[in-house]
């Protein structure tokens, strides 16, 4: 008995002491994807074909700066060989299951010895390459193995043997594959830039992170990521999904190069910190007057006996919400629309609560996502408080309704005119756009775009 009195007296030092651990030690946000891309294996030869001409560079500036024989660890005396000329023939990109990628590229040389005709040499490199996230949170492409060849491709008998007798020696491993790690420089240059942080409005910013290593697999390379939301610097701590973050399916007739997919929850999220911001605080302009308003509301004759301008003052009473659905995108609003005169002192004699739905239009230019409020598809008033007595609703409708369905659009539409940056890589862009709202399990948004040919859906 007594052993169980003591127990239960060290309950509340318990609890106390671990509610000041909990103050020593913050509640870390949660790390869950709210978006994410697969690069198809289309979009991995496309990438190849483009990075042709780069490597190109490289490779000529590192083997035309040495003589022909540093290629081989044989050749200890000076070389009086030369190499006059590097094309970069074929470079292709592949993905390894579950392990990474394989690079493979086929370079052609002319190598000249003094006084003799050119020699046609090509290189061939293979090399496995592999995607590590660093302690900085951006992502590192590696190489794992290299494994170069070099064939002579002399038609004389002659000049066959003598360029196998060069050629049997044993290749400078090191150097040529030191050139693959110099192409993986501006690469992983670009792979940084996916971390950016990109504006949305002046003070409030948005920045996409891996949250791991990328997936292999043969429908391409899958990267899930999170978006986190800054208000004048400092991170937003928004509400957790109630809904787990799923990649999309990858269709077998998909041409895409992209699949970019972007939850419910990402929308969400960004309305939340808009609203943060203040970026939702409107003023909207009326026709009304205390006259006019005062042959509908007897009251407000008594409180105002000069005619004045009546001005509408909306807020979010709480947060905005998007939904989307089977070929449709749709943003919830619930504003509070103080009516009042002045300014800048503004008095408010009425407030009323609007719920509004307005439809939403979703394109992609260049690299940010265009967001536009289509039409006010719902919308319903309702008296929140009041000082000139009450007023039914559908003489609020009446009254207010049109400024409201007029004004709130365009106050949308304005505070997201730049756009929002997508993910995306510095020096690629996204064409070809199609988009289409898709809903499947719960509330998943899914949006497919693609580099060069971008298909951009969303899933909820």
């Amino acid at each position: 008995m007594g052993t169980a009195n003591r127990k239960g007296s060290a309950v509340p030092l318990l609890c106390t002491m671990g509610a000041l651990l909990a103050l020593l030690d913050p509640v870390q946000p949660t790390r869950a994807p709210d978006c994410g891309g697969i690069l198809t294996p289309l979009g991995l030869s496309y990438l190849a074909e483009v990075s042709k001409p780069h490597a190109e560079v490289v490779l000529r500036q590192d083997l035309m700066a040495q003589r022909a024989s540093d290629l081989f660890l044989g050749s200890m005396e000076p070389s009086r060989n030369r190499i006059t000329s590097v094309k970069v023939a074929d470079l292709w990109l592949s993905v390894v299951p579950e392990a990474g990628l394989r690079l493979g590229i086929e370079v052609e040389l002319r190598v000249a010895p003094l006084h003799a005709v050119p020699m046609p040499v090509r290189i061939s490199i293979r090399a496995d390459l592999h995607v590590d996230m660093g302690p900085d949170g951006n992502l590192q492409l590696l190489t794992s193995a290299c494994r170069p060849t070099v064939q002579a491709q002399s038609t004389r008998e002659a000049e066959s043997k003598s360029s196998r007798s060069i050629l049997d020696k044993v290749v400078d491993v090191d150097k040529l594959c030191l050139d693959v790690s110099k192409l993986l420089l501006f690469p992983n240059e670009q792979l940084m830039s996916l971390t950016a942080l990109f504006p949305v409005t002046p003070n409030c910013q948005l920045q996409y992170l891996p949250l791991a290593a990328p997936v292999f697999s043969k429908q391409g390379i899958a990267l899930s990521l999170q978006t986190t939301f800054q208000v004048a610097g400092a991170v937003v701590p928004v509400p957790v999904s109630p809904v787990p973050f799923s990649m999309p399916e990858l269709a077998s007739t998909s041409t895409s190069h992209l699949i970019l997919a972007l939850s419910e929850h990402f929308y969400t999220s960004l309305y939340f910190t808009l609203e943060r911001a203040g970026a939702f605080n409107m003023t909207i302009p009326s026709m009304l007057t205390t006259a006019t308003l005062a042959q509908k509301i007897t009251q407000v004759g008594s409180l105002y006996h000069e005619d004045l301008p009546i001005t509408l003052s909306a807020a979010l009473r709480s947060s905005p919400r998007v939904v989307l659905e089977e070929g449709r995108a749709a943003l919830k609003l619930f504003l509070t629309v103080h009516i009042g005169v002045g300014s800048p002192d503004f008095q408010s004699f009425l407030s009323v609560s609007a719920d509004v739905t307005a439809g939403l239009q979703l394109s992609v230019s260049d690299t940010r996502m265009m967001i536009s409020t289509a039409v006010i598809e719902d919308a319903e008033l309702s008296l929140a408080a009041s000082n000139v007595g009450l007023v039914r609703a559908a003489l609020l409708e009446e009254l207010f309704l049109a400024p409201v369905c007029q004004q709130v659009p365009a106050w949308m539409d304005d505070v997201l005119r730049e756009g929002v940056h997508l993910p995306h890589l510095s020096h690629f862009t996204y064409t070809d756009v199609n988009v289409v709202v898709h809903k499947v399990r719960s509330s998943t948004c899914k949006v497919l775009p693609a580099t060069r040919h971008l298909r951009y859906s969303c899933y909820t």
